[in-house]
């Protein structure tokens, strides 16, 4: 008789139930030795419950969004459900500017749904089913009392959903080149490629943290000498408990609402540099150029990415006038930078 290939979606299951075994085994094997096989029994469910919690994104963005240069327009990844109502949580640059939005189950049925809520502080993004989803939600976590030496699960949604252990190796903020910082960003190794809007669950199947990025150093610094590891990076959910009702109902947090100039930035031998300028933004209608390096803010000296964000959100309105002192070769120039609120610059999404 001759052999039936299973459909994409049924071995995807198969395979991240094999996974999720392995993660289990591993997640319960401390409690294990300590407490009884209810205990297991219980710990196994939960872990279960927040594998099929999480589900595949795909979206298409807006034909001329502005983030379609650096994202592209097609865009997949994951996302967790959060609430028996299909409230769906995701990294928020997966649904930056979206036009249509498309949920994967595990058993491979898709679900449109819409964006809600896209908060530039955090960086989450917000989403709604349109039809029921006939799945349990994820309870949130407390990224704060996550243990360091205990393991965590990393599950990812879509056709190429996957389900693995990692552990937390360091705990820290973290400033992005792009105009971004986050206070409490949690560090995991080993790394996953699949990581954007994956979910991070501790051994009680409750969510921690979403997936942002790839990073080289989630452990040490070769500046400091120590020795480097890759690993990535997750925004910690205790950051969307305060702005959740917000977000649902506006669309965005309150600190959300600053100034954006449009620069990469990266700290460079010691020294804060540009290295990218978006095309039309504040900074290209300045003058800013890539090599640039920038000497204070609004008067304040600035020598870190995190110091330049915070310096920049802290200085007033949205919308004004930024000075900046920078370097160029040999010469110091100052330059009036007109700030504009970031999220009147892009493309409204669905519902937003």
């Amino acid at each position: 008789m001759r052999h039936r290939p299973q459909p994409t979606h049924s071995l995807n299951r198969a395979r991240r139930g094999a996974c999720a075994w392995l993660a289990w085994g591993l997640l319960a094997w401390p409690t294990a030795r300590a407490e009884d096989g209810n205990t297991m029994a219980v710990q196994a469910r939960a872990l279960e419950r927040a594998q099929q919690a999480v589900l595949g994104v795909q979206v298409m963005a807006v034909e001329d969004a502005r983030s379609a240069r650096t994202l592209g327009r097609d865009r997949s990844g994951s996302g967790v459900l959060i609430d028996a109502d299909g409230l769906v949580l995701t990294i928020g640059y997966l649904v930056l500017e979206a036009e249509q939005v498309l949920l994967t189950r595990d058993d491979g049925r898709p679900v449109p749904a819409r964006v809600i809520g896209y908060d530039l502080a955090t960086g989450f993004g917000l989403l709604q089913a349109l039809a029921p989803l006939g799945l349990q939600p994820a309870p949130l976590g407390r990224a704060d009392r996550v243990d360091d030496r205990a393991p965590l699960m990393i599950a990812s949604g879509g056709d190429d959903g996957a389900v693995s252990v990692a552990q937390l190796v360091a705990r820290r903020p973290f400033s992005g080149d792009w105009e971004y910082h986050i206070d409490g960003a949690l560090f995991t190794a080993p790394p996953r490629r699949d990581h954007s809007g994956a979910g991070l669950f501790n051994a009680a199947g409750e969510l921690v943290g979403i997936g942002s990025l790839l990073v080289a150093d989630a452990v040490g610094d070769a500046a400091g000498g120590g020795t480097r590891r890759s690993g990535n990076m997750f925004v910690p959910v205790d950051l969307l408990t305060p702005i959740l009702a917000e977000l649902r109902r506006d669309g965005i947090g309150p600190a959300s609402r600053r100034a954006w100039l449009g620069l990469n930035c990266a700290e460079v031998d010691g020294q804060l540099r540009v290295v990218r300028v978006t095309d039309d933004s504040p900074a290209d209608v300045a003058g800013l150029e890539a090599g640039d390096r920038i000497l204070r803010i609004d008067g304040t000296e600035v020598k870190s990415l995190g110091a330049l964000w915070q310096a920049l959100w802290a200085g007033g309105a949205p919308e004004r006038a930024v000075q900046l002192l920078i370097e160029r070769g040999d010469a110091q120039q100052a330059l009036t930078v007109h700030s504009v609120d970031r999220m009147k610059t892009l493309r409204r999404s669905q519902g937003i």
